[in-house]
């Protein structure tokens, strides 16, 4: 019997046509709620559209102080400290709480202690400090979109933790062979996650739910990257880099870098505005915040805070008329006036403020950190 090669080669392409298509059609993980506005992933982050979940809770800011094993408590609307608790101890050593992070389902935020390997949980309906729980290493920590894994980046183990959200167990560890896991983002269709690596000057490419490291992306210019966030359009994903003192702008598809913004010294962390018309990028090293214009990718203005500062970590507020950032080195808060740029108050904490949580937020889910609502 005689071989058509023509059909053999026929049935070979359209095999691969079929795989290339089941690639293509697996679209947003399962349980995902869905991107409703595809030009902006943050639209159901705007002003007013708060989820039933946080009906009730007291507008408040949380304030983990790193130096000193607390958390303030601040009313946005007085400026005042309204609360103020320590966080619990081992064997008398620092905890270092790095990071107060709104849970996936927006009922629950946890105060991440790395070097005390402990997470504290805070009731946002009433403020009040809850229970405390063992996790190897939270110094940050994200949540799939699904909810269905908490994962805690333990930066010093280089590794990526996924646990059940509600027991905290572990499911399962994933090596990351970088060093400094700790800041991360996921595309629209949330399969992939990039996340940075503080110490090696790169960043990851992760399949959730393969659980597997992807590919590594060296960045240029070199330094010491930290917040990582996906752009409204959902199309680049923007890093801010502390050494290099900017913002890389980067593909997660292909996964490399097309660009890289000059922010200012010590560029740190990375907010949108509530219309997501700018990224708020704050500048630790020389106290200001450059703004971002998010449709052209172009520096628009920078403020400056008044004698110095060194904005970290934060949030803007639920109506988005205030940007709220720690000061790391200066036992502070600053409150922006998102309109003017003018600083609207600053307030003394303890020592060591970092990844503070405005909250509650409009959204109907948080990816983590101190806040990442989609």
């Amino acid at each position: 019997m005689k071989t058509n090669f023509r059909y053999v080669f026929a049935a070979l392409v359209c095999g691969a046509c079929v795989v290339a298509l089941s690639f293509a059609q697996q679209g947003a993980l399962p349980g995902m709620p869905p991107v409703v506005n595809p030009k902006n992933v943050y639209s159901e982050t705007a002003p007013g559209k708060f989820s039933p979940a946080v009906a009730g809770f007291p507008s408040l800011v949380y304030v983990p102080n790193t130096k000193s094993d607390t958390v303030d408590v601040i009313n946005p609307d007085t400026f005042k400290i309204v609360d103020h608790f320590a966080l619990p101890k081992k064997n008398g050593k620092l905890m270092e709480p790095q990071h107060i992070i709104p849970s996936w389902n927006l009922k629950k935020l946890w105060v991440a202690q790395d070097l005390g390997d402990q997470l504290t949980a805070i009731d946002p309906a009433t403020g009040k400090k809850g229970e405390s729980v063992t996790v190897d290493d939270p110094y940050n920590m994200y949540s799939t979109p699904d909810g269905k894994y908490v994962l805690v980046m333990a930066e010093r183990e280089q590794r990526i933790d996924f646990r059940d959200p509600e027991t905290m167990k572990i499911v399962a560890r994933m090596p990351v062979n970088c060093k400094g896991v700790n800041h991360a983002d996921f595309t629209p269709d949330g399969r992939i996650m990039i996340a940075t690596c503080e110490f090696s000057s790169e960043l990851i490419k992760i399949d959730i739910v393969a659980k597997k490291v992807l590919a590594h992306l060296p960045l240029t210019p070199k330094g010491m990257p930290q917040d990582c966030r996906l752009t409204p359009d959902g199309k680049h994903f923007l890093v801010a880099n502390m050494e290099a003192d900017g913002v890389h702008v980067v593909d997660a598809e292909p996964f490399h870098q097309v660009d890289f913004i000059k922010t200012g010294k010590g560029a740190h962390g990375i907010y949108f505005s509530r219309d997501s018309k700018y990224a708020y990028v704050s500048n630790r090293g020389e106290g200001s915040v450059t703004l971002i214009d998010t449709a052209t990718l172009k520096i628009d203005r920078k403020w400056m805070i008044p004698g110095g500062g060194s904005p970290d970590m934060g949030g803007v507020s639920a109506d988005g008329k205030s940007l709220w950032l720690s000061g790391r080195y200066h036992s502070e808060v600053y409150v922006f006036d998102t309109t003017t740029g003018k600083l609207r108050a600053r307030i003394k904490v303890g020592d060591g403020p970092h990844g503070l949580c405005v909250y509650p937020q409009p959204g109907r889910y948080s990816l983590g950190h101190t806040g990442n609502m989609r």
